[in-house]
């Protein structure tokens, strides 16, 4: 028997993280959503063949989304990062509401939608109960997870909170995907790019970034630039032997010396954030970093998304008997009239 395609529609898509990893899971886009020009440039240049809406999901009314299997999002975390000032549903920045909306007048039969570690506080509790209260009276069986990013082959703490939704006759099938046992380092991952122009020192950096790397932060329009995050992460990366104060444009070259203290590329942190080499970015530096570093890392949206999958699959084997059961039951039924 064939596999059954399953359809996503994905809203606040950025780059195109989550986006891809729902792909590897078995999930075909029939609508993707996006605001900023250059991360919808960059969907549009990687995936030419799917409908996107280069807007503000605000603006995306109910006809114009199609039916789908699951609804997914990265919804704006600025409303609930610690970076920033935590203002949740006063933030004119969150999204949730739009996203129950468009739930509500579609009814996909799962929802995965994910944002920063702050939404998990004791700050947002009622706030988290109120998005749970809704979905519960729409039809669906809802789940919180704090998801470490470095369980799943990233060299990189990354935590993530996520929301998987699902209608009664899939949610009893759900299992959260079980983390993978190998770990990975930023030396691991980035040895071969740091030695590409000959620099001599890559596998001596490469020995003492020897450990997951602090989280990546892209920030915002409003906050941030092109540099690996607050004191406290460059830090972290110092430690690593990396120069987190900003972006280089290139690997070091074989007149660096040995003991050079390397910044990273953009490159360097598409691949720690999970993206293959071959995705393509559109846009300046640091419009390109921003892309990167507030994506959905894609190996962490694949192993939920073949979660949602297999739940999905399951759900449609149980009413397939039922199907043949009352079939087979109506055909004994018919024979004996």
């Amino acid at each position: 028997m064939p596999v059954q395609e399953r359809t996503v529609v994905e809203i606040c898509a950025g780059a195109g993280g989550q986006s891809l990893g729902l792909e590897r899971a078995g999930f075909r886009h029939t609508l993707a959503v996006e605001i900023d020009p250059d991360a919808a440039s960059t969907l549009r240049t990687n995936r030419p063949e799917w409908h996107i809406i280069e807007g503000d999901v605000r603006d995306v009314r109910g006809p114009e989304v199609p039916r789908t299997d699951l609804f997914a999002g990265g919804v704006p975390c600025p409303p609930f990062s610690v970076a920033g000032k935590q203002l949740g549903e006063s933030d004119e920045r969150d999204l949730f509401p739009e996203a129950l909306r468009i739930i509500e007048e579609t009814g996909p039969r799962a929802v995965m939608l994910e944002n920063v570690r702050g939404l998990a506080g004791p700050r947002f509790a009622s706030y988290r109960a109120s998005i749970l209260g809704r979905l519960s009276r729409l039809g669906y069986q809802s789940h919180w997870r704090l998801v470490y990013s470095a369980d799943f082959g990233l060299a990189q703490l990354r935590p993530r909170f996520i929301l998987v939704a699902l209608q009664a006759d899939v949610a009893r099938h759900f299992e959260w995907p079980a983390p993978t046992e190998r770990s990975i380092t930023v030396g691991d991952v980035l040895q071969d790019l740091m030695a590409e122009r000959g620099w001599q020192g890559a596998e001596a950096w490469a020995s003492r970034a020897n450990d997951v790397g602090p989280t990546i932060v892209g920030g915002s329009k409003k906050h941030g630039g092109a540099d690996l995050g607050p004191t406290r992460a460059r830090q972290g990366w110092a430690k690593l032997g990396v120069n987190a104060t900003s972006l280089s444009e290139e690997a070091p070259g074989r007149e660096a010396p040995v003991d050079w203290t390397p910044r990273l590329t953009n490159r360097m942190v598409a691949r720690l954030q999970g993206f293959p080499d071959d995705w393509v970015f559109e846009g300046r530096k640091t419009s390109v970093y921003r892309q990167i570093g507030n994506a959905f890392p894609p190996p962490v949206a694949e192993a939920v998304g073949v979660a949602i999958a297999r739940s999905l699959g399951a759900a449609d084997l149980v009413s397939d008997a039922d199907a043949a059961d009352r079939l087979v039951a109506w055909e004994q039924e018919s024979a004996t009239a």
